[in-house]
């Protein structure tokens, strides 16, 4: 019997996949729990509209998250710490302080787990900082670090 499924099951497949299981599987154990659905032809265009609907949405986030990631290519993050000798930080700058700084300045909200630093930094410079927008799109973010 051919069954689309509302939800992951182990060892079978994926939501919104079209399998074929037995029959007694599929009334004694899918169908109760509402796991699938019977495939007749209009489950079938039904799941198919809704595949191409979170298609489009997801090209639109893509779109969306190349604008931003362009638009932060472009701007500079200036941090201004207490430093000792040599340019020699007081502490550290981490992703949490550029997301706020980025936030304050710009008005671009960013969560700092998608900010990537090797290391806190410890001196002041300027530095190239890799953003992740989106699962394929990063952009390099430019943080200038002056020190007071």
């Amino acid at each position: 019997m051919k069954v689309i499924l509302n939800a992951d099951v182990k060892g079978v497949g994926k939501k919104g996949d079209v399998v074929n299981v037995s029959d007694g599987y599929a009334r004694n154990f899918l169908f109760p729990r509402n796991l699938a659905i019977e495939a007749t032809e209009g489950s079938l265009r039904q799941v198919q509209a809704q595949k191409a609907m979170e298609e489009q949405k997801k090209k639109e986030e893509l779109q969306k998250a190349k604008e931003l990631a362009k638009k932060i290519s472009e701007l500079t993050v200036e941090l201004t710490v207490k430093a000792g000798e040599n340019g020699k930080l007081f502490g550290s700058i981490t992703s949490k302080d550029i997301a706020e700084q980025l936030k304050k300045q710009h008005g671009i909200e960013i969560d700092k787990k998608k900010i990537e630093l090797d290391d806190a930094i410890k001196m002041a410079g300027v530095y190239n900082v890799e953003i992740k927008v989106y699962p394929e799109v990063s952009a390099k973010l430019k943080v200038n670090i002056k020190a007071q």
